[in-house]
């Protein structure tokens, strides 16, 4: 078709249609960046509440508006799950929400989540163009959150309903991101799918490990009903290993979804270190959503997972570390500090949630780190040693280096380990010493189908990849989905010849 058919105005015309669609987008040089409102240090340090605000509708408008629609969207390359950020910021800032979330919702089973936990200054946000260039980040991820928050609102968010059911069944293993994403994916296609899981409620680290003032967990219980209701069939207070075996999943189900995640705790190796008062991060931030969620939990009720009243030292530099922080101050810690052997710029965590932290009271002590712990059966303080940042290692990261004669003691009721996690042994816990591991411990599997060593079996997220973000867990479920229905396909179609 001719170009005179397709614009019968000419091409005069075409190119002032161009530029009035362009103008509601690259506002960056006349709008700054503003984030939600934050609510004040001191209200938000009392309670579990979220602390940014909603954008209201002329605001994401205003500030999708600053996207510069670049050729290359580092934004979105940069994103696990490759958003399409730059379409989904155009439709905002017309008006066209509907559209879109529908954009947003096409890559993404839990958009409202990752709008609300990920952390985009190192993501999207930190490699945004006009951020590069001075101008300051376009704010994506309140934007996404504004998006899906209004979906859930307008009733934009459909129940999940399979155009036809499947007699083939999957068994998951874990609710957390990755296999709530995979049990979203699969079930819409009419696949039976029953997601087991340890806990009491579905979620994994989004119900239990992650504290409501970063995530309210009525937006996870959301997603779970979705799912109940869509016909996902949810067996929890199950372990794999004790209450049911892994042969028998794999009896029950034409498929297998491995998505544990990872929950072994690194240990400090110091003296002093099973002193009572001296706990693990994940112990500590699921009693505390235990008792938000109004449960009766004896640990919190009888001070030793509270930091009520209490010197509080946390041993670590990454979002677990910050959640631990952040949770003591609101619980009515007497301090809080934080022990990290590195300095500011080195850390893992968010820069955006040392902020925050700082902002409610948290004291940062930079390059210092446990040499162990004093007070012989219950803690009473830390033997803290500093540190310098010397050669780079392997990585490009300086190793730290003790500072010789700078040793010194931090006193502390409660002290917080968050190291990190690392992969349960589950060969040996599971009985199927034919699922092959890495020398990590993680379990190998293909990085493009997320197929283990045995056939039909399938792995995604941390138990994968190790300790790592919601949003990886979110693409790896996705992309183990679509290999399992890609396996039911083949298997079915075998099974009919």
């Amino acid at each position: 078709m001719s170009a005179e058919r397709l614009y019968p105005v000419g091409p005069e015309m075409l190119q002032g249609t161009q530029r009035m669609a362009t103008q509601k987008m690259l506002k960056f040089v006349t709008v700054g960046k503003e984030m939600p409102e934050k609510r004040d240090a001191s209200s938000r340090a009392q309670d579990f509440h979220e602390i940014y605000r909603e954008y209201a509708d002329r605001k994401a408008a205003e500030q999708a508006s600053r996207c510069s629609q670049c050729g290359v969207p580092y934004c979105q390359s940069h994103c696990p799950l490759h958003n399409n950020i730059p379409d989904w910021l155009k439709l905002t800032a017309e008006g066209r929400l509907q559209e879109a979330y529908e954009i947003s919702q096409a890559t993404n089973t839990f958009p409202e989540i990752c709008g609300r936990i990920c952390p985009q200054d190192r993501l999207c946000e930190g490699n945004c163009v006009i951020e590069q260039s001075g101008h300051g980040t376009v704010t994506i991820g309140s934007v996404e959150k504004y998006i899906t928050d209004t979906a859930w609102e307008e009733g934009w968010v459909k129940p999940i309903r399979p155009h036809a059911e499947r007699s083939e069944s999957v068994g998951i293993i874990g609710a957390g991101p990755g296999g709530l994403a995979a049990a979203d994916m699969l079930r819409r296609q009419g696949v039976q799918v029953t997601v087991y899981d340890r806990y009491d409620r579905s979620g994994g680290l989004m119900t239990y490990g992650i504290p409501g003032f970063k995530l309210e967990k009525d937006v996870v219980e959301r997603r779970n009903a979705q799912l109940a209701d869509g016909g996902v069939n949810f067996v929890l207070n199950c372990n794999v290993g004790e209450d049911i075996t892994f042969d028998a999943i794999r009896g029950q189900h034409d498929a297998v979804l491995i998505a544990t995640g990872v929950y072994k705790a690194r240990d400090i190796e110091a003296p002093g270190v099973g002193a009572k008062g001296i706990v693990k991060a994940l112990d500590y931030l699921t009693v505390s959503n235990k008792h938000g969620f109004g449960d009766d939990v004896p640990e919190y009720e009888s001070g030793e997972l509270n930091a009520s009243g209490k010197r509080v030292v946390v041993i670590g530099g990454g979002d677990t570390a910050m959640d631990c922080v952040r949770t003591a101050i609101r619980q009515g810690a007497l301090s809080v500090k934080c022990l990290y052997r590195r300095d500011r710029a080195n850390m893992p965590g968010s820069q955006r949630e040392v902020a925050n932290a700082e902002e409610e009271g948290v004291e940062f002590v930079w390059l210092s780190a446990p040499k162990g712990f004093t007070g012989g059966t219950e803690v009473d303080g830390v033997m803290v040693q500093k540190m310098r940042l010397g050669a780079p290692d392997a990585t490009g990261r300086q190793t730290p280096e003790v500072i010789e004669g700078a040793d010194y003691v931090e006193p502390a009721d409660l002290v917080i380990q968050a190291l990190g996690f690392e992969p349960e042994d589950l060969p040996t816990l599971w009985g199927v010493s034919e699922l092959k591991v890495t020398r990590w411990g993680t379990i190998k599997a293909d990085f493009r189908t997320h197929e283990t060593s045995l056939p039909g079996v399938y792995a995604a997220g941390d138990i994968v990849r190790g300790a790592s973000l919601v949003v990886w867990a979110i693409r790896d479920g996705r992309e183990a989905a679509e290999a399992i229905l890609s396996y039911l396909n083949q298997t079915g179609a075998v099974a009919a010849e």
